[in-house]
């Protein structure tokens, strides 16, 4: 197929610091290792901690690889890309990977200035933290959404202090009674107390169930420590009749050698007594 024309794919490369030079006539025709290192770099350069494996050498690998990096580009940078295209290595990868460059060439725009040549060691390494900045994305919009919900909240309650400015209005303007507000408090500390006293309760009722629990472990590992016992002793016990049930099973196995040889022997001679009638048959007929 015709290469298609993206003149600013190789300057964006190039002012994204992109190590060696590259040319679109290296996508005259498929070149996936060239397009596989590009892609590492590019997301090398869009999160230098990612775990995406470089190896291509096989079918699978190349698959394998292709998915993992549009599946990175996908959630990290929201950037979908054409796996089959990527897959293809020629011109039409170019396409796909200008969608990637594009955007962090924008984010190196955005800053205002150009990246310094990078060493060799550190070509790897990316000066722009998109990721950061997708995350307080993520926290502004659930900012904004908690803020909605907290104002629908707040409009709700103002609608009501219509009424309850009325019902505080008089609970202020009545005067304080000192043996009800007493009466009260004793009500309330008693129910307190009773909810301590049942608490306790359930934490005795736990130590105790706690404490049969453990007896009853411990009842079963004597229980496992005498059974193991019994099991190495029956183990180390030789069964009787065990020597004559081994010198029977010799002389069974070979009067089974005997018992086959004679059996294809039988074979052998009845085949040839019905070869010998077939033989004679024919010649009366």
């Amino acid at each position: 197929p015709a290469l298609p024309h993206f003149p600013d794919f190789t300057e964006m490369m190039r002012a994204l610091g992109y190590p060696r030079l590259i040319s679109l006539e290296n996508f005259h025709t498929p070149n996936f290792m060239l397009v596989s290192e590009v892609l590492l770099w590019l997301v090398k350069r869009y999160e230098p901690q990612s775990d995406i494996p470089g190896d291509v050498e096989t079918e699978q690998d190349r698959v394998f690889f292709i998915k993992a990096v549009a599946q990175f580009m996908a959630t990290k940078a929201h950037i979908k890309l054409n796996t089959k295209k990527l897959y293809q290595a020629d011109g039409y990868a170019v396409k796909e990977l200008l969608k990637v460059t594009s955007v962090l060439y924008g984010a190196m725009s955005t800053q205002g200035g150009e990246p310094a040549p990078l060493p060799e060691e550190d070509s790897t390494k990316f000066k722009f933290d998109l990721g950061s900045k997708i995350a307080d994305l993520k926290a502004s919009r659930q900012l904004a959404s908690e803020i909605t919900s907290k104002g629908a909240v707040l409009y709700d309650l103002l609608g009501k202090e219509v009424e309850l400015r009325e019902a505080r209005t008089e609970s202020i303007a009545r005067p304080l009674e000192i043996n009800e507000a007493e009466k009260v408090m004793k009500i309330a500390i008693n129910s307190v107390l009773e909810e301590v006293q049942k608490t306790k309760d359930m934490m005795n009722n736990v130590a105790l169930d706690e404490a049969s629990l453990e007896a009853k472990i411990e009842k079963r590992k004597l229980e496992l420590e005498r059974s193991q016992k019994r099991l190495q002793t029956l183990q180390s016990v030789r069964p009787a009749f065990m020597d004559e049930y081994e010198k029977i099973e010799e002389q069974l196995q070979k009067q089974y050698s005997t018992y086959l040889e004679k059996f294809r022997n039988l074979t052998y001679m009845e085949q040839l007594l019905d070869d010998h009638r077939r033989a004679e048959q024919e010649m009366f007929e």
